[in-house]
């Protein structure tokens, strides 16, 4: 990816305030004492917690060898998802497309496939809603509870950035200094005597980042349909204003359609969350779905003799330690689905219709008992006590035509600078 080609749209502190794991800009706090603090003979760069964590989240020299920073697994120009192209270690011909990230050594591979980190801000805060439901979080199985939470992690992964500790990473820091003189700016001047408060101080700068308009923009074509129908057009002539084709138009119904599809049950319409008037396609929540294990990435990381990829996913049950949830993963957003497969939390189906057609096998009585990608039977969950059949095999069974309709209507929630990736 090229840094200088993002364009970041920064929002400002007062819309931001209240989120992150920290207080308000130092910025109008600065002028509130009546003096700037001594913050060292370098003039600050970033004079926004907003600005600093886009340098923080491009910075590779966060990372052990100086060769992977936040955005090499969440790629803007993609989606935020991992591009890369990973070589399997069995068959050198075949590429596991992002379905398992390679560490800032070149050869450690994650056990996870990468989310995308567009539209992760509105994600509430991990922990039970009025219902007695989990919900929110980050990652997979939500054992990050907030953003800032999750910015942390990934430089002391192991198989990520691979950083051995927090003073490491705030060690790198101090090498610049324009870091060193912003960090004081927006933290105070001695936010370096604590390495644990810098620490947490860089998770929510990049935090802050993640929340400006850069990784949540609401302008897909589904968005621009929305808007013009809440701005009194008639739906035929919002419709054909962005040029809507028939299948799109279909899938749209179907979507939306509890006698038909299940889909809008966990891909909830209206996201009831920090966007009320926003739609995210999900409901936060944490289901299983019986997604087969992916067999071809297992295959690579016993090759590189790493445990069993499918054993180390226990779901939303192996982080709150409750049976009943093994094996449940967080609902995903649905916007930008048709540009950040690989799909599933192993990636274990390259394309989106496939999504589709497995949904139409685990409801039951589907039309698509065989997996297209591979030509044989779809293959077994870990965890099958907790496959939630009661929603899943809620609707009608899909024909070909209803997938590529579905298919179709999935395509219109890609933003509008993601648009020219779609297949």
């Amino acid at each position: 990816m090229n840094k200088k080609n993002i364009m970041i749209t920064v929002v400002t502190v007062g819309l931001l305030a209240g989120c992150g794991g920290g207080g308000g800009s130092s910025i109008s706090g600065i002028s509130d004492g009546g003096s700037t603090p001594d913050i060292g003979t370098k003039d600050p760069k970033f004079y926004s917690k907003e600005k600093l964590g886009e340098s923080l989240f491009f910075d590779q020299n966060l990372s052990l060898n100086r060769k992977t920073s936040c955005a090499t697994c969440h790629d803007p120009d993609h989606a935020f998802i991992d591009a890369r192209f990973t070589k399997s270690a069995v068959d050198q011909t075949v590429f596991i497309h992002g379905a398992f990230s390679v560490g800032d050594d070149g050869s450690a591979l994650g056990g996870r496939n990468t989310p995308t980190a567009a539209y992760a801000l509105f994600n509430p805060t991990f922990g039970k809603n009025s219902k007695g439901v989990y919900v929110g979080g980050q990652f997979h199985d939500g054992r990050a509870t907030t953003l800032q939470d999750q910015a942390t992690r990934p430089p002391l992964d192991g198989a990520e950035m691979m950083m051995p500790d927090e003073q490491s990473v705030i060690e790198r820091i101090e090498e610049n200094p324009d870091y060193v003189a912003s960090f004081k700016l927006l933290y105070g001047t001695d936010i370096f005597d604590d390495i644990d408060a810098s620490y947490q101080a860089m998770g929510e700068a990049i935090a802050k980042f993640e929340k400006t308009d850069e990784f949540a923009p609401f302008d897909s074509k589904y968005d621009r349909f929305k808007q013009c129908r809440e701005g009194g057009g008639r739906t035929s002539e919002c419709l054909q204003k962005d040029n809507w084709t028939v299948d799109e138009d279909l899938g749209m119904s179907l979507f939306f359609s509890e006698a038909n599809t299940n889909c809008a049950t966990c891909h909830t319409i209206n996201s009831k969350s920090e966007a009320p008037s926003k739609e995210l396609f999900t409901n936060f929540e944490y289901e299983n779905i019986g997604t087969p294990r992916n067999i071809a990435a297992m295959d690579t990381r016993a090759a590189l003799g790493l445990q069993d990829a499918n054993a180390t996913f226990k779901g939303l049950g192996g982080f709150v330690n409750e049976s009943a949830h093994l094996g449940k993963g967080k609902v995903p957003t649905l916007r930008n689905v048709a540009v950040t497969g690989p799909y599933m939390n192993n990636g274990v189906f390259k394309n989106l219709k496939t999504v589709l057609e497995f949904y139409d096998h685990i409801h039951g009585q589907g039309n698509h008992p065989i997996n297209p990608e591979t030509g044989l039977a779809w293959g077994h969950n870990d965890h099958n006590a907790t496959i939630n059949h009661a929603v899943l095999r809620t609707g009608l069974e899909l024909d070909d035509r209803a997938i590529e309709a579905l298919e179709a209507f999935l395509k219109t929630l890609t933003d509008k600078r993601y648009e020219h990736l779609i297949k």
